[in-house]
């Protein structure tokens, strides 16, 4: 009886019903995109991060994080890759063997980080391939160099040329050859672009001999929200001798400026609750100041107040609970547009995004999670915002509310 009294009560006035409601529907909305694209901009940088080099996890050596030593190199055979690659939520991986070495042509010489790749694996998971600007990429025992863009124009070689690699293979060996130039490709980084050359890996294994061994083994996965559970399951394939480290790991830059971003994210998410909550009260106030009257005819006539604030609260909850049901029914359709249709970036700030390897855009998150928990906080808000009819009702005077 007091739900069907108070869903009736509320379509008397239609006009007031949907200012109230709309209140509500449009802090849900705003709430649900502003959330959406915080997150939606981490996980893209964290995505495009992993993707560039490290992964989101790395199989290696114990120790050869911190000094970056071929002598800490590993062998995974192909019974274990294989069975890494069966483990659950695992899309690519690839083997890596990393040295530094003097690369040199005529007279020109620099230090430069020498990477060992397989090339296929290596341009799905990287694109690598893609960031060719002249030559030809890999093709099967290829003893060719690809060289980085930057690297290539201090050294003043080009695509024919040949340079001089020079440095120390595993356990002390001496790692020389003289290598033809192949390909010249355009990294993201500016350091990477400035010292990084790159071989097959069969060919790097042979130059510093280190006969099957790889020196990290980075993973991808089709979602962040899935690492532990990869990384349960790739423990339990890898020896116990080897290492495993995950993207915040390798990368504490980035999990710091994510981080500070997202403690400004929520600040500026209070406040706009906050504002969301004066709105709603002052919605639920100009309601309530309407209905003096009729409030005190039906205190005069019998009617006790608990049940009267018992009605208003139900009716509260209905107007709050039809904004925040509308709100999330437009976000979804919203947000997911904005996920397949980013907003792109211009101006110096797309300048910075690449920079970093990022296309320059605003991401938008598609979690429904996020949707929930926006609009469950605007529905508390707008439910909080009850207790203004019930100190009204206890207060009321009917013989006041008459004269007014």
């Amino acid at each position: 009886m007091y739900l069907a009294f108070s869903w009736r009560n509320i379509w008397r006035n239609k006009k007031r019903t949907i200012i109230a409601a709309a209140s509500v529907f449009f802090a849900v909305l705003l709430a649900c995109v502003m959330r959406s694209s915080q997150n939606g901009s981490y996980s893209y940088m964290i995505d495009s991060s992993a993707k560039l080099f490290t992964g989101y996890l790395q199989i290696q050596g114990k120790g050869y994080w911190e000094n970056r030593s071929i002598d800490k190199s590993i062998v995974l055979n192909k019974q274990t890759t294989d069975k890494i690659a069966a483990v659950p939520h695992l899309t690519h991986f690839t083997g890596r063997l990393e040295s530094f070495s003097l690369i040199s042509n005529g007279n020109s010489t620099k230090v430069a980080e020498v990477v060992g790749i397989q090339p296929e694996r290596e341009s799905r998971m990287t694109g690598l391939k893609k960031k060719l600007i002249a030559g030809s990429y890999f093709t099967g025992a290829d003893r060719g160099v690809l060289i980085a863009a930057g690297l290539a124009e201090m050294l003043h070689v080009s695509v024919g040329d040949s340079i001089i690699l020079y440095g120390q293979g595993y356990h002390g060996q001496i790692a020389a050859a003289n290598l033809p130039v192949t390909g010249v490709v355009k990294l993201p980084f500016q350091e990477m672009n400035n010292g990084m050359v790159f071989l097959t890996l069969a060919n790097a294994q042979d130059i510093f001999a280190a006969y099957g061994r790889i020196t990290s083994f980075p993973i991808l996965i089709d979602n962040v929200k899935n690492l532990s559970q990869v990384l349960a399951g790739v423990r339990d394939v890898v020896d116990k001798k080897y290492e495993i480290m995950t993207w915040d790991e390798m990368m504490p830059d980035l999990v710091q400026s994510i981080q500070l971003d997202n403690a400004s994210g929520l600040i500026m998410l209070a406040i706009l609750y906050i504002v969301i909550g004066f709105g709603v009260f002052g919605t639920v106030m100009m309601m309530i100041s309407e209905r003096e009257k009729e409030f005190g005819i039906l205190i005069a006539v019998g009617m006790k107040r608990y049940r009267l604030i018992f009605v208003t609260t139900i009716e509260t909850i209905l107007v709050s609970f039809l904004g925040v049901v509308t709100g999330i029914l437009a976000s979804i359709p919203l947000i997911r547009y904005l996920h397949n249709h980013p907003i792109p970036i211009t101006g110096e700030a797309a300048k910075t995004f690449d920079s970093l390897g990022i296309e320059a855009i605003f991401n938008f998150s598609t979690d429904f999670s996020l949707l929930l928990h926006q609009a469950l906080i605007v529905l508390i808000i707008a439910l909080i915002t009850a207790i203004y009819p019930v100190l009204f009702i206890r207060k009321l005077k009917p013989v006041t509310a008459f004269r007014r």
